[in-house]
């Protein structure tokens, strides 16, 4: 393919973005300033600062703590240029939140799911959106974008969701095609574990990671993979789905799903009287109290744990492991029975590490996906033709 040579157009972009990165990024900052990171010229620099605050995206202010600055500005972004819609869709909850662009969630609702199907999911989402906008105190419309986490894979070709084991009515739903036109915004639909390995690797466990798998271990179990800093999907969407590394011959014996936990532990757990029914809550509270069945139960579930594990730390050999779900999170009680057990099992075993975030990884990792991609629309808009701009 033939290089197009640059245009002022296209050249201007290109500083407009930088000047907005610098912005952004040490917040705020001179126009000197600017210009000396830069290396445009002060006059440029003038230019694309006035098309930034025309644009709404920053915003002039002043260093008090500087003392007299002799009438210089100072430029910081503006986060409420424009808000994003992120949503978790789980097996039990459908979780959503608001956030402004620089990433800071406004307001947060999680809602029941269970017995949903794939439609009412989608609905109830489109409601959540208007109901957090009015909560956030802001107008509908000031949201530009929104990023959906869904189990399973998404087809990058059209927008559906396979391998949703954990609800089911999302097997072959084109989940892209209708979250856009329910909520009537731009979106991105993403697995659910990649989601929450990007929410880690910016705000949680995973910032000073290069390389490092998010291993979710819950309803279901999923991984993300960060290799050289950047998200790892796979040709085909389908990077993380370890279940498929399990012979289905022994895939009971070595689930490390709640479900299959609990199997287990009904096998092994002598009844609780006054306890109510066996749940993994009641199997790891027994832990916690020393319960020697309880405890047996838990060095299996590490047992299962490292063995999906290993394979990640064979093949891609990251630094750091993050667990999360519901059963993950329990680093008290899985943490050194899955740190000793991988230890022995690979000879470069990665650091283990719990989830920064808790149930907030997808949603944060949704967040900055959105944010990201309303920056991006609101940058593009400037310099497309008049005719092709959103209204």
């Amino acid at each position: 393919m033939i290089a197009r040579p640059a245009t002022s157009s296209t050249l201007k972009e290109i500083n407009l973005r930088t000047v907005l990165e610098v912005i952004r990024a040490e917040p705020p900052v001179s126009r000197a300033e600017i210009a000396r990171r830069t290396g445009i010229s002060k006059p440029t620099v003038s230019a694309l600062l006035q098309d930034l605050l025309d644009m709404g995206l920053v915003s002039e202010t002043v260093r008090a703590e500087l003392g007299p600055t002799y009438g210089a500005l100072f430029f910081a972004p503006r986060p409420e240029a424009a808000y994003v819609l992120a949503l978790d869709v789980g097996a039990r909850r459908l979780r959503a939140a608001v956030a402004d662009l620089d990433g800071v969630i406004r307001i947060r609702r999680d809602v029941p799911a269970e017995g949903l199907d794939a439609p009412r999911i989608v609905r109830t989402a489109a409601a959540l959106a208007e109901e957090l906008s009015a909560g956030a105190g802001i107008s509908r419309s000031a949201l530009r974008y929104a990023a959906v986490g869904v189990p399973g894979v998404v087809d990058r070709s059209d927008g559906r969701t396979w391998q949703a084991a954990n609800v089911a009515s999302l097997e072959g739903f084109p989940a892209l095609e209708s979250f856009s036109a329910a909520l009537d915004l731009p979106v991105i639909v993403e697995n659910d574990i990649h989601l929450a390995a990007l929410g880690e690797q910016r705000h949680g466990t995973g910032t000073d990671a290069d390389s490092f798998t998010f291993l979710s271990v819950g309803t279901g179990v999923g991984a993300g993979l960060v290799l050289r800093g950047e998200l790892h999907r796979g040709f085909a969407g389908a990077a993380g789905e370890l279940d498929c590394a399990v012979d289905p011959a022994r895939f009971e014996a070595n689930d490390p799903c709640a479900t299959a936990l609990l199997r287990y532990a009904e096998q092994r757990l002598p009844e609780q009287p006054g306890r109510g029914p066996l749940t993994t809550e009641l199997v790891f509270a027994l832990a916690r109290e020393g319960d020697p069945s309880a405890c047996a139960v838990l060095d299996e579930e590490a047992r299962r744990i490292v063995g999906y594990l290993a394979t990640v730390a064979a093949v891609v050999d990251v630094e750091l492991v993050v667990l999360g779900g519901g059963i993950g999170l329990n680093g008290d009680l899985l943490l050194e029975r899955v740190r000793e057990r991988l230890a022995a099992r690979v000879p470069y075993p990665p650091r283990v590490e719990v989830s920064a975030l808790g149930d907030a990884a997808v949603l944060t990792g949704a967040v900055a996906v959105a944010t990201r991609a309303a920056l991006e629309q609101i940058l593009t808009e400037r310099f497309a033709p008049s005719g092709h701009r959103r209204p």
